[in-house]
C-alpha cells in the first residue's frame, strides 16, 4: 500500500475541494457535450423574458446553451418581477418569448394583445399561497371578509385569491384587494398595511424563511393548478417554428439536469438570482419535474376555467376563448401547405 505524506494529503484534499466546487459546471458541460445537438438557423435577435422562479430558463441562461444552438442569433435575456409586466413587453414587440403563470395571459388576451400560448410546464399547486402574519387574527378563509389583501394584479396569485374568496363563500366585493408588485407587497405585509398577501415562489419561500408567516391556504388547498406557460409573439412563431422546437428540447433537458443534480442546481440558481440558497432550496422542493410540451386539451380546459372566473367577476372586460390563441403546429403546418398554389 502506498502511503501519502501529510503535504500530499493536504494537496489531495484541496484538489478534491476544487473538484467539488466545480462539479456541477463540469457535469452540465459533459451532459451537453454527450448529446452534441446541432446548431440551428434562428432569427437575428431572440429576446427572452424570465422571472427568478423560471428554473429551466435560468439554467439555459447560465450555461449559454442557446447561444451554442443558435450561433447566428444575438440572444438577450430580460428579467421581470411578474408575468403581467413580461407579457406587456412581449405584446409591444420588446420580447419574442417568455414564461408566466396562468393569469397574465388571460388579462393579455382580454386586452387584445397579439400573442400565443406555445408551451406549458406541469402544474405547481404547492408553489403559491395566501399568507398572514403569525400574530394575525385571521384563522379561516371566511375571515378575509372586509380585509385588505395584497396581490399583483393579473398574476397567478390573483387567481389564487379568486379561488380563496370562492371557497370562503364570499363575494369579490367582500374583500379589499390591494394591487402591488411583489416587493411592495411584502413591505406592506410586514408593516401590517395589509391583512394578507397572495404570492408565489420564490417570494413565498423568501418570506416564509424570513418572518415565518402562517399559510392560510395554498394552491393545492384551493384547487388552483398554478400552471406555467411559455408565450411568444405571433410573428415570431409564424417565422421560426423550428426555434420553438429547439427551445422546448433544451428547456426539458435543463429540467432533467435540475432534477438529477438538485444541490448543485440550487447553488447555480442562488448565485445567479442573488437569493439565499435556503430560499432556492425551499421553492425548488415545491417544484415538480417540469419538462416543456405543447398544451394538452386538459391544460387548455383548466386555463379556460381561469379565464371564465375572471370574467364572471368583471375583472376582465370581455370573455375570452383560450383555445383561440393556443399554437397548434400541426394545424399551422397543414394550413401553410394547403394555402400554397
Amino acid at each position: 500500500m502506498t502511503h501519502l505524506t501529510p503535504a500530499l494529503n493536504a494537496e489531495r484534499r484541496r484538489a478534491l475541494q476544487l473538484l467539488g466546487v466545480t462539479a456541477f459546471s463540469w457535469a452540465l458541460a459533459s451532459r451537453y457535450a454527450q448529446a452534441q445537438p446541432s446548431a440551428v438557423q434562428g432569427p437575428e435577435l431572440l429576446r427572452i423574458g424570465y422571472q427568478k422562479s423560471a428554473v429551466n430558463l435560468v439554467i439555459l441562461k447560465q450555461q449559454g446553451v442557446l447561444e451554442k444552438r443558435f450561433p447566428g442569433t444575438r440572444i438577450s435575456w430580460l428579467e421581470f418581477p411578474a408575468g403581467p409586466q413580461l407579457l406587456e413587453a412581449l405584446s409591444v414587440g420588446s420580447l419574442e418569448f417568455g414564461l408566466t403563470g396562468d393569469s397574465p395571459p388571460v388579462f393579455a388576451q382580454a386586452a387584445g394583445k397579439d400573442l400565443l400560448y406555445v408551451g406549458a410546464e406541469p402544474p405547481k399547486p404547492d408553489s403559491s399561497a395566501l399568507l398572514v402574519l403569525r400574530d394575525s387574527l385571521l384563522r379561516t378563509l371566511a375571515d378575509l371578509k372586509g380585509r385588505r389583501i395584497a396581490v399583483q394584479k393579473g398574476s397567478s396569485a390573483h387567481y389564487l385569491l379568486v379561488r380563496a374568496v370562492e371557497k370562503a363563500g364570499l363575494q369579490w366585493a367582500d374583500i379589499q384587494p390591494v394591487y402591488l408588485a411583489p416587493a411592495d407587497a411584502r413591505a406592506a405585509f410586514e408593516r401590517k398595511s395589509v391583512d394578507a398577501w397572495a404570492i408565489w415562489d420564490p417570494f413565498y419561500a423568501a418570506t416564509e424563511l424570513a418572518i415565518q408567516p402562517r399559510v392560510l391556504a395554498t394552491g393545492r388547498d384551493l384547487a388552483s393548478s398554478n400552471n406555467s406557460f411559455y408565450l411568444a409573439a405571433r410573428p415570431f412563431v409564424q417565422a421560426h417554428p423550428q426555434v420553438l422546437r429547439v427551445l422546448f428540447e433544451e428547456l426539458s433537458r435543463a429540467d432533467r439536469l435540475a432534477q438529477e443534480a438538485r444541490k448543485d442546481a440550487i447553488k447555480l440558481i442562488a448565485d445567479f438570482s442573488g437569493l439565499d440558497a435556503g430560499v432556492v432550496s425551499l421553492f425548488i422542493q415545491r417544484r415538480p419535474s417540469s419538462p416543456v410540451g405543447l398544451l394538452s386539451t386538459a391544460t387548455v380546459a383548466d386555463q379556460q376555467r381561469v379565464a371564465d372566473a375572471f370574467f364572471k367577476l368583471g375583472l376582465i372586460p370581455k370573455p375570452v376563448n383560450v383555445a383561440d390563441i393556443v399554437w397548434r403546429p400541426a394545424v399551422a403546418q397543414l394550413a401553410a401547405a394547403t394555402s400554397k398554389p
